[in-house]
């Protein structure tokens, strides 16, 4: 028992372990949120766009000395805008739209980063660096958490209406088009919050897992929510320990156990529908009197 007890205790021994596990739970809330979104609005692609377009972004706020996150958030807001604009001024499907326009601005960023000298390692925008980061980067993470978090709660009514029927939100009045640039904005800042931590790879599994997972087993949007956020902290925190014990990187790890998650309740959804195909018409499972 005392072996097991030090065995889990073990990572808990390591300052940089503590800024790994606050820094996942930090993310996890407002990308959860995010998630149930995007899987409503079928927005995984746009989510996958911007998480790639803020490579440039970063590159030049690099060159000009300016914060990495301003950068990223202005470029996935750059994509996030020449995406709609190309979608509304051209025959062009928007999937087709985001393919173009996420692929171009990722090759510049490639093309831009290959042709500075930079101490900012590739792999780490890429696919983040979780265990190397510092306590800043923590409170920085925590500031943008913050604010999707709090305009996600603010805005919850509308954005869910404005997902299901944008129409009806624009008949009863609702700004549609700042709810549109609203939720865009909120998806770019949440991947400037997990860069570092995740990088522009691997955010949109936090960015896609969650809802998806929720999706399958709730049928409310309160449950699915709930349900969300408690998949996106559980598999942060588990990833994050599983790493430790098998000296793997924690980002790619979250992300195995939130598949792991999404496959046990896509299975468990078939065994209950094959349960009800094989219940007769009218049958209620009652037995007779």
């Amino acid at each position: 028992m005392t072996a097991v007890l030090d065995w889990m205790m073990q990572p808990f021994a390591f300052e940089f372990m503590h800024r790994a596990f606050l820094i996942t739970f930090l993310l996890s809330v407002p990308m959860a949120a995010l998630s149930c979104f995007l899987v409503l609005k079928g927005w995984s692609l746009m989510g996958d766009a911007i998480s790639h377009a803020v490579l440039p972004g970063i590159v030049l706020a690099y060159i000009i000395g300016a914060p990495l996150a301003a950068g990223a958030f202005a470029a996935g807001m750059a994509c996030a805008l020449a995406t709609g604009f190309l979608g509304r001024n051209s025959r062009i499907k928007q999937d087709t739209v985001m393919g173009v326009v996420f692929s171009g601005m990722f090759g510049l960023g490639l093309v831009m980063y290959v042709a500075i000298q930079t101490e900012v390692h590739l792999d780490h925008i890429l696919f983040g660096n979780v265990l190397g980061l510092s306590w800043a980067d923590v409170a920085e993470t925590a500031i943008i958490s913050t604010i999707c978090t709090a305009g996600l709660a603010l805005w919850r009514k509308d954005l869910l209406l404005h997902a299901f029927d944008a129409q009806h939100a624009r008949a009863i009045g609702l700004k549609v088009a700042l709810l549109h640039y609203g939720l865009l904005a909120a998806i770019s800042l949440a991947i400037v919050g997990a860069l570092k931590a995740s990088g522009i790879i691997l955010a949109i599994a936090l960015l896609i897992g969650p809802g998806a997972v929720a999706f399958l087993v709730t049928r409310q949007f309160t449950a699915m929510l709930a349900v969300a956020v408690a998949v996106a902290v559980g598999s942060s925190l588990v990833g994050v320990f599983a790493s430790f014990h098998l000296d793997s990187a924690p980002a790619p790890t979250i992300v195995l156990v939130m598949t792991g998650m999404f496959i046990a309740a896509f299975i468990r959804q078939q065994l209950q529908f094959a349960r009800l195909s094989q219940q007769r018409p009218g049958q209620s499972g009652a037995k007779p009197l």
